[in-house]
């Protein structure tokens, strides 16, 4: 990794997480970066601009009306230099401001004046995040193609638990680093949907699909670092969201369908990596149904909609990918599907025998109208890029299935 010569501005907003960035100047130091900070007055009353002055060997400025800096229209000099902007933490006054387009002290000027791409990494109290008027705000920003990393879930200073609390530094590094390269999804819209749908049978019992949800979660952060604004739908799995994702928790094949549908109304692209169940019990009992020694306990099983296919049907659908987990006939069985299902793209591999479940790695075979391709084996997180930007390419080529 190295951002060797790479202009980063950082924008430093009063809350407790400024501490934090200090550490994260140190990082992208650390990978050649070159890095300048400007602060906000609330800012200097975490940190002060000589700490942020001795760790990126730039001057730190605070204020529009500094006559040295703008003797010489320093907003404009920085706004120019920058190659990316990332204003950490973000407070909610800050990303209201952003959004309204004022243009009042030294570090929302040069946003708006800047032609790089301009990230935010909100950090506050969890019921300010959930409020509808931030939310409404981070909204008005995604759609102007200002990039949101995070937050994360965790405990807050404040003593609460919850959303709401800033990406950590290496996170944050990590990121910018990805921002650098080649992104050829930068605008568009991504949802993937990961992991297993469980069925309840009883309140203590389910059926359900295996999967780890590792591919898809892979899948989603090889997106965002494409450049795309990326939403992940996960089924029940242990695993952290990745930074700058959004994530939608669900537990059944209809909630997933619900989540989905409503996730791709305005999306560009949707990846279904999720092992959704087919079928669900026709009735979920109230109560633990109790063993009867001898008995057999039969289940009577509904189908469950199919997501992929509901899609396929909208009046506006998206480039659509499906995934074809087999046991044998790979070839046959993925082609077949691609076909009745009219989608773009299948990512078919093989199951069963220690491949492809709970495991760090896999291979995938890529069929198209026309076309396939096989990923041979490697771990999760290099295969997704590897499909991701196959995706990518068919997706801008114009490739698309029309309905």
């Amino acid at each position: 990794m190295s951002l060797r010569q790479r202009r980063i501005l950082i924008g430093v907003t009063g809350g407790i997480a400024a501490y934090k960035i200090c550490e994260l100047v140190r990082r992208l130091r650390d990978l050649e970066a070159e890095v300048r900070v400007v602060m906000t007055e609330g800012a200097t009353h975490f940190v002060t601009p000589t700490t942020f002055q001795a760790l990126s060997g730039q001057p730190v400025r605070v204020s529009l009306w500094d006559e040295q800096g703008e003797a010489a229209m320093g907003h404009i000099e920085l706004a120019r230099w920058a190659e990316r902007v990332l204003i950490a933490p973000a407070s909610a006054d800050t990303i209201a401001r952003l959004a309204h387009g004022f243009a009042d002290d030294l570090l929302s000027t040069v946003v708006l004046a800047t032609a790089a791409p301009v990230y935010v990494a909100p950090a506050m109290n969890q019921q300010m995040w959930a409020s509808l008027a931030v939310q409404a705000n981070v909204g008005t920003l995604r759609v102007r193609g200002i990039g949101v990393l995070g937050p994360a879930d965790g405990d807050q200073a404040c003593g609460d638990i919850g959303s709401g609390r800033m990406l950590e530094p290496h996170e944050l590094r990590d990121l910018m680093v990805a921002s650098f390269g080649d992104q050829p999804l930068r605008g568009r819209r991504v949802v993937v949907s990961a992991g297993p749908t469980y069925e309840d049978i009883d309140p203590v019992r389910f059926i359900g699909n295996r999967s780890s949800g590792r591919m898809g979660f892979a899948v989603a952060s090889a997106a965002r670092d494409a450049g795309a604004d990326v939403t992940l739908v996960a089924g029940p799995v242990a695993l952290a969201t990745p930074p700058g994702v959004r994530r939608v928790d669900v537990r059944s094949a209809r909630q997933m369908h619900e989540a989905v549908l409503s996730a791709a109304r305005d999306a560009d692209i949707y990846v279904g990596a999720a092992a959704v169940g087919d079928y669900r019990p026709s009735e979920t009992s109230e109560h633990k149904l109790k063993k009867a020694s001898g008995t057999p306990l039969h289940l009577e099983l509904t189908e469950n909609p199919d997501i992929i296919a509901s899609l396929a049907a909208a009046e506006r659908r998206p480039f659509l990918v499906g995934f074809a987990a087999e046991t044998r006939e790979l070839a046959s069985y993925a082609g077949e599907k691609l076909r009745r299902k009219g989608i773009d793209m299948i990512a078919a591999n093989e199951v069963g025998g220690g491949k492809g479940f709970e495991v760090a790695d896999n291979a995938l075979h890529l069929y198209w109208p026309g076309g396939d391709e096989s990923l041979p084996e490697m771990p999760k997180t290099d295969l997704a890029r590897q499909l991701v930007a196959r995706i990518a390419e068919r997706f801008l080529s114009g490739s698309g299935t029309t309905p």
